[in-house]
């Protein structure tokens, strides 16, 4: 799904689309979750998905194991790629771990702003939070634990070739998650969200409701029948009610 040493899949968004999307994977993938993604969208939405280093195409590059140096990196990738369309963020996870710091360091910076923020699958508030034990617990451990949030195609975790290339990214970017730290800021832009009935990640019933103050633009919640990978299954539905959302905002922009 990504050219090897690029940080996103197209390397080059689509010259005529008027808008562009930056979709930030979950732990331990890549790109690749969203490969359905670009034709679900509408044509004028140019969407491109991140890889982080140590995984698929980049996974000769050292992974990061600490938040500051990854996210750094990340930010500077998204500067340098941006031009003078509007863009949008999407991650679910840690991809929405990421997203929420990336717009809020975009305004800390004076730099453009996304015209919307979409977070799945995590919340600031009453969400699971790795620890520095779990982050290192024995592999066979940490293999029955993403088995239960099915984050993985079943056949993974009967090939040890697979598992050697799946649960290092993994453990890396456990790493990082377990460095984030909430300061109760919100974001100066809209922001939607979307998650599974049953996150087993999910640790309070009302852990998606605590988005609503940290935007004064929250369009809401969309919640969807399944687990943490719900989005694998409504896909379909997310990108519609996204790009519905998205082409609003990018079109009160743009006249």
């Amino acid at each position: 799904m990504s050219t090897a040493g690029h940080w996103f899949h197209p390397v080059e968004p689509p010259a005529e689309a008027g808008v562009r999307l930056f979709l930030l994977p979950h732990a331990g993938s890549g790109a690749i979750i969203y490969r359905d993604w670009a034709g679900l969208l509408p044509s004028d939405v140019a969407a491109q998905a991140v890889t982080l280093p140590g995984r698929h195409s980049r996974r000769e590059e050292p992974t990061h194991t600490d938040w500051e140096p990854l996210f750094d990196a990340l930010y500077d990738a998204v500067l340098d790629e941006l031009d003078d369309r509007p863009f949008a963020f999407f991650g679910h996870c840690m991809g929405a771990q990421l997203a929420f710091r990336l717009t809020q360091r975009l305004a800390q910076e004076g730099q453009p702003m996304p015209v919307l923020l979409g977070a799945s699958g995590w919340s600031p508030v009453g969400f699971f939070e790795p620890t520095v034990e779990q982050v290192h617990m024995p592999e066979a451990e940490l293999v029955e634990w993403i088995k239960k949030l099915g984050s993985f195609p079943a056949e993974v975790y009967d090939d040890p070739e697979m598992l050697a290339l799946v649960v290092p990214a993994l453990r890396a970017d456990l790493s990082v998650a377990a460095q984030f730290t909430d300061d109760g800021q919100g974001v100066a832009c809209p922001l939607v969200t979307y998650g599974g009935k049953s996150d087993p990640l999910q640790e309070r019933a009302d852990a998606m409701s605590f988005w609503a103050s940290r935007s004064a633009e929250y369009l809401g919640h969309r919640e969807y029948p399944g687990g943490h990978f719900y989005i694998d299954h409504h896909a379909p539905s997310v990108t519609a009610d996204f790009a519905g959302h998205l082409n609003r905002f990018a079109s009160a922009l743009q006249s």
